[in-house]
């Protein structure tokens, strides 16, 4: 009998690939779950000891599956992987694998779909996670659940959002879908920017979202204003840009300073979009009321990492509140996408063609 295949399972911080996988013939299947992430082999602050770690973690493996963006696969870390034959990733897409890397030592690279919610991980969950994360930072839910539950009471007086302005940067499927529920649901007024965002296509988004193309008052719906009004004027800043080249630290020291001091930034898109140590200055200083952040610059946050203290808020800080970039991350979705890829791993085991293809 042949020997089993080597199948390594990365960063499943919930464990919900695990009876999937074991249920695998374990004679065909020989399965290792791993659900701490280690530093970036890419990261620059990554030493060589800790890449040696991530080659020996995963060297072994014929199979290797992947959440998106959690362990990147750059070309140099799939160099030192000799026995890889194939790359099982979720989402249809997965900007931290090098899929050239892959296609030039034919190694086949397939996602994986959520198709009983079609759309749920863009325009849905993540909504509603950022939509979430506007209300509990307007109204300091995490700083009152804290408070009574270490003998406190009342803390800031909460930040009402009917009549505020709603800055989207970023007008894409998901900013349009905050932008609606922030409107229709909050009595906001929005102001948008991007690039190469004019008025006419952010009057067809309104349309498309359901909206009239201007309020009772006379307003657009949503404004198209340059990036330096945006920042000045919106009392909620919502980041919703692709990470790019062209997008990273669109939001620096300058972007903060026009900022109110009384708005709050959230971001529920890509950490590197803000230039994170120009935010942690300003928000030591108490440049804004708050920022509300599901996602950084590097995932998991380091244990020493600035972000994880408990005296934001205090000394004249700004607040900050932080979630481990949930924003994706539902029961269902990752039920499917892991069923998905347990399907593709017996289908290229018998010599079948994948489903969701990534090259």
């Amino acid at each position: 009998m042949p020997a089993p295949i080597k199948v390594a399972v990365l960063d499943d911080y919930q464990g919900i690939s695990e009876p999937k996988f074991r249920a695998l013939d374990p004679a065909k299947f020989d399965v290792t779950f791993f659900r701490d992430t280690l530093r970036p082999y890419n990261h620059p602050d990554t030493s060589q000891e800790v890449k040696d770690q991530l080659v020996a973690r995963l060297e072994p493996f014929a199979v290797i599956s992947t959440m998106r963006e959690r362990t990147p696969l750059p070309a140099a870390l799939l160099a030192r992987l000799p026995n890889l034959q194939l790359l099982l990733s979720t989402g249809t897409r997965n900007l931290s694998l090098d899929l050239a890397a892959l296609k030039e030592r034919n190694i086949p690279a397939a996602g994986a779909v959520d198709r009983q919610h079609a759309g749920s991980v863009g325009s849905v969950s993540t909504t509603e996670h950022c939509v979430a994360m506007i209300l509990a930072a307007a109204r300091n839910i995490a700083g009152d659940d804290l408070s009574v539950k270490t003998g406190g009471w009342q803390t800031v007086p909460a930040v009402g959002l009917k009549g505020k302005v709603l800055g989207v940067v970023g007008l894409g499927r998901l900013g349009v879908a905050v932008a609606r529920i922030m409107v229709v649901g909050f009595g906001m007024r929005v102001v948008a920017w991007s690039e190469n965002l004019d008025q006419e296509r952010a009057d067809g988004m309104a349309r498309g979202a359901g909206l009239g193309v201007e309020g009772e008052d006379g307003e657009k719906t949503f404004k198209v204003v340059s990036k330096e009004e945006l920042f000045r004027t919106a009392d909620v800043v919502s980041l919703h840009l692709v990470l790019s080249d062209r997008s990273r630290g669109v939001v620096g020291k300058r972007e903060l300073e026009w900022m109110k001091k009384s708005a709050i930034l959230v971001n529920t898109s890509r950490g590197p979009l803000v230039v994170e140590e120009e935010l942690l200055d300003a928000l030591e200083r108490g440049r804004i009321r708050a920022a509300a952040l599901d996602v950084f610059a590097l995932e998991p946050l380091p244990l020493e990492s600035k972000w994880r203290s408990t005296t934001w808020g205090q000394d004249g800080r700004s607040r900050v509140l932080l979630t481990p970039h949930m924003g994706y991350v539902e029961e269902s979705t990752l039920d499917a996408w892991y069923d998905e890829q347990v399907e593709n791993l017996q289908r290229w085991e018998s010599g079948e063609e994948l489903t969701t293809r990534l090259w």
